[in-house]
């Protein structure tokens, strides 16, 4: 059978060898060149690994660099628009005048509310003082009549309802016991009338029990006797 190529190859100690070496497991080693420098052209060489880790290394940080830009873009997008500031603003202005109209309100009712319990207290010591004087007019009645009957003419009970008298005025009692003033309804109680000469009008002619007030409020009426125009 022809041979081809180096016999060297083809020789049974080769194919031994060959045979040993695949039975064994074993390979031929790799001889690498690592030179940076190529010897036929003097150019610099760049490893593949280092091109590869290089690669590796800006695929590692793509994703990062890109995420950030990303959320750095975002972040300058973010702004706040001028309606929406001035929205906030005009909101802002408007719950503080509400607020200031609150305490207006407030302020108001209080001086109200202070008014009205001043007004109810003043209108409690004047009722107060009514009561009081009610409930001594049947003295003063008592008084008048024995004046009438010349009992108080002179002596310590004349003098004892002077006093009197005179400590009611100072809380604003007054005695309705006037002759020859026109006849009025909101004082006056008529009795009796009769007809009077050269009268215009309604006139009290005589007074039967009198009258008192205090201020403008008439605690009792008088008794009177009216002359009426013939």
């Amino acid at each position: 059978m022809p041979h081809h190529g180096n016999e060297a190859d083809h020789s049974p100690s080769n194919e031994g060898e060959r045979d040993e070496r695949e039975g064994t497991g074993q390979q031929k080693p790799v001889i690498r060149d690592n030179r940076k420098v190529d010897p036929e052209t003097g150019a610099a060489r760049h490893s593949q690994g280092s091109a590869a880790g290089s690669n590796d290394a800006a695929g590692s940080h793509a994703p990062t660099a890109d995420a950030l830009s990303q959320a750095e873009e975002i972040l300058n997008g973010v702004e706040v628009p001028a309606e929406e500031s001035v929205a906030s603003g005009a909101s802002a202005a408007a719950e503080a005048a509400e607020l200031r109209n609150d305490l207006l309100r407030l302020q108001a009712e209080y001086v109200n509310y202070r008014k009205r319990v001043e007004r109810d207290r003043a209108v409690a010591g004047e009722m107060a003082v009514i009561g009081v004087l009610n409930s001594l007019l049947p003295v003063l009645d008592d008084v008048d009549a024995a004046r009438q009957h010349g009992d108080l003419a002179d002596g310590p009970f004349a003098a004892i309802a002077t006093k009197l008298e005179s400590a009611l005025k100072t809380y604003g009692l007054e005695r309705i016991a006037e002759t020859g003033v026109e006849f009025d309804p909101t004082i006056h109680e008529a009795l009796i009338q009769q007809p009077g000469e050269d009268l215009e009008v309604d006139t009290v002619s005589q007074v039967l029990r009198s009258g008192y007030r205090s201020g403008d409020r008439v605690l009792r009426a008088a008794q009177v006797i009216v002359a009426v125009p013939a």
